[in-house]
């Protein structure tokens, strides 16, 4: 029902900064929850941050909040990641997702909707 497509990964030394975009289609985002999961090889799949339709809010992991943004342009449908300070231990794919609910959830088995990912590789 929603199409979900990432671009802005690459590569970056430590230090560096990144802006993740995510563009939906098909179906507004404006009463969907956002968030971004990345997973990086040997390791499982983990949230990094979101956005609550409902309350507006934003959520982070520990290991990012300070460094990492989210963000959304609902007139562009579109959700962002800006990501500042990054670590080596950023390095992942990193996945955006929508959930159509009435509940804000971390847990990536809640979300209906995922992209197709973005390689992100920090350098030290």
């Amino acid at each position: 029902q929603v199409q979900l497509v990432e671009s802005g990964g690459g590569l970056v030394q430590a230090g560096g900064s990144l802006r993740l975009s995510c563009a939906a289609s098909g179906r507004t985002i404006s009463n969907s929850h956002m968030a971004w999961f990345r997973q990086a090889p040997g390791k499982e799949r983990e949230f990094v941050a979101g956005t609550s339709w409902r309350s507006g809010s934003s959520y982070y992991a520990d290991s990012v909040k300070g460094r990492f943004t989210i963000s959304r342009d609902n007139a562009k449908n579109t959700v962002y990641l800006q990501m500042n300070s990054l670590k080596p231990e950023d390095t992942a794919v990193y996945h955006c997702a929508a959930r159509y609910g009435s509940t804000w959830s971390t847990t990536s088995t809640a979300y209906d909707y995922w992209g197709q990912g973005t390689q992100v590789t920090v350098s030290s």
